[in-house]
């Protein structure tokens, strides 16, 4: 099982923690992150692309002239697709791209993805997370501590202080253990992780 050294956030060693084999040293399928980073990329899509048909066109009803003897083709409503505002042959309309993978294929991309985080030595934890006030600049002299001040994603249970703390923070996010997904842990830098965090993860994960 591997060990990882738990700070204090004063970025000092307070300890050591073992880590389960299933979560945090599994293999890495890059096949099973693309195809799961794919499905949660195509659900966030909002699919709201529209065209109006020749039926929903706001146009007269009227002829546009008579059948014969203009010697012009013999047109009978001015929403024919062939003229400009006219309604869209098979045009895009409001749609769901959104789809799931199935729940071993989540989960095996999940683990890839912290494990992948062991081994490139960029996840940390910390004993706790806990700030003595709301204060944004207070939680960037503690990532700076920490050295992840390049971007971070912090998971923490349910703790207030550091989610007001660092909603203003464009590099840095905050999750509970239930949220953790792959598009935030491949998108940040670093991990960090507090004790009751890890426990809730590698629960998650069995």
């Amino acid at each position: 099982m591997p060990k990882v050294k738990v700070r204090n956030l004063s970025g000092k060693g307070v300890g050591e923690i073992e880590l389960s084999d299933t979560v945090f040293d599994a293999t890495v399928n890059e096949a099973v992150l693309y195809d799961v980073l794919k499905a949660q990329l195509a659900s966030k899509r909002k699919g709201a692309a529209s065209a109006q048909t020749r039926a929903e066109v706001s146009a007269t009803g009227r002829k546009l002239y008579k059948q014969k003897g203009t010697g012009n083709a013999r047109h009978g409503s001015r929403r024919a697709p062939i003229f400009v505002g006219g309604g869209v042959v098979h045009g895009p309309k409001p749609r769901d791209f959104g789809y799931r993978p199935p729940r071993k294929m989540r989960l095996g991309a999940l683990k890839g993805a912290l494990s992948l985080k062991l081994r490139e030595g960029k996840l940390q934890v910390v004993k706790d997370f806990e700030l003595a006030e709301i204060k944004t600049k207070k939680l960037v002299e503690v990532l700076g501590k920490l050295k992840v001040d390049s971007g971070a994603l912090i998971v923490d249970g349910d703790n207030d202080k550091l989610r007001l703390s660092a909603r203003n923070l464009q590099n840095h996010s905050v999750l509970r253990p239930e949220g953790v997904n792959l598009y935030d842990l491949l998108r940040h830098e670093h991990l960090v992780l507090t004790e009751t965090a890890v426990e809730a993860l590698e629960a998650r994960c069995q």
